[in-house]
């Protein structure tokens, strides 16, 4: 129903996000892995997932569209719901996910809160194919989370005469590597690798 909601950063914690889009605030559920890329942020672009359960309506917001299509995935697997999906991505990565369903790391996916053996196998043996169709997202969709910090010192720096195509390339690595950083601070490590 909604691909993503964009907005101010009103309320965030560990489980959840209050993103005030035009005046309406959208309580979010999220991940320890998305907290973790805008804990520190003022606005945001969460791409989202809508759950209507017979108790409660519920949606749960990604920093990656990657970590979505996972979570999409892991609640498509039988005794899978929203909240141990969600578990799953608050315990590992996406690109850590992917790695322990290809290999077939059953034990250590029975690591998350919750999630018994059986059902880690489970996970595994459904997923094992279709994780691997799976890519990272390309740096300029990564995150939208701080596509507004890489744009200003992109902008920065071809200002200050570099081409457009290098500082878009070293100013998304050091976003990516370091997404907590100001935009002046993400400019001054880009110049130093520029």
């Amino acid at each position: 129903m909604y691909e993503y909601i964009s907005g101010t950063l009103a309320e965030v914690a560990p489980t959840y996000a209050v993103v005030d889009a035009g005046g309406v605030g959208y309580h979010i559920h999220i991940s320890l892995e998305t907290f973790s890329k805008i804990e520190h942020e003022t606005r945001v672009k969460l791409y989202t997932h809508y759950i209507v359960r017979e108790d409660a309506q519920l949606l749960y917001g990604f920093a990656e569209k990657i970590e979505r299509e996972l979570f999409r995935l892991l609640i498509g697997v039988s005794g899978v719901g929203g909240n141990t999906a969600r578990m799953v991505l608050s315990t590992y990565s996406p690109r850590d996910l992917q790695t322990i369903i290809s290999t077939g790391n059953a034990p250590l996916l029975k690591n998350v809160k919750g999630l018994g053996l059986k059902t880690a196998q489970k996970i595994i043996v459904e997923l094992s194919g279709k994780c691997a169709t799976l890519t990272e997202a390309s740096p300029k969709e990564e995150s939208a989370v701080t596509n507004g910090v890489a744009d200003e010192a992109v902008e920065a720096l071809v200002m200050l005469g570099f081409p457009k195509t290098t500082a878009e390339k070293v100013v998304y690595k050091v976003v990516k590597d370091e997404p907590q950083l100001s935009v002046e601070e993400v400019i001054r490590v880009a110049l130093k690798k520029i």
